[in-house]
């Protein structure tokens, strides 16, 4: 019995859109699950080192939350590249800000470091409110 491998044709005639609904959930939980999708884990002709995910869209990124301190004690950090250059900001900070960063931010350190993780996240796309632009893909919605 041989191993099937995904074809790359086959795999891009044949992406679906879900649709992830952030608000009152967990951010890791949302990122998990969106994480799952884009690398394709989830369908059965999964191949580990070809592109075979899916499109998702999440929504009502600016409800997401996190349980415990986090929303004070847990920051992100970029550098410059100069002395000094280090810049930090907060969960809180960049929710009020920036709620599709952090939602980006959690679903990238979740895929794999590599071409195939710069190619799956391009298929994210994130939503501050419920409103979206993909309604004519008809995406289909995801329990978390």
């Amino acid at each position: 019995m041989s191993t099937y491998m995904a074809k790359k044709e086959l795999l891009d005639n044949n992406r679906k859109w879900y649709i992830i609904d952030a608000a009152g959930t967990p951010l890791g939980k949302t990122a998990v699950k969106a994480a799952t999708i884009l690398r394709g884990k989830h369908r059965p002709e999964f191949t580990p080192h070809a592109d075979c995910g899916e499109f998702v869209i999440v929504i009502n990124a600016e409800k997401a939350v996190l349980t415990g301190n986090k929303l004070q004690d847990k920051k992100y950090y970029r550098h410059s590249g100069y002395i000094g250059g280090l810049k930090t900001e907060s969960y809180g900070d960049m929710m009020k800000n920036n709620p599709e960063k952090a939602v980006r931010l959690a679903v990238k350190g979740m895929l794999p470091h590599n071409k195939l993780g710069d190619l799956s996240i391009n298929r994210l796309k994130i939503y501050r409110g419920p409103e979206h632009k993909q309604s004519a893909q008809n995406p289909v919605p995801c329990e978390l």
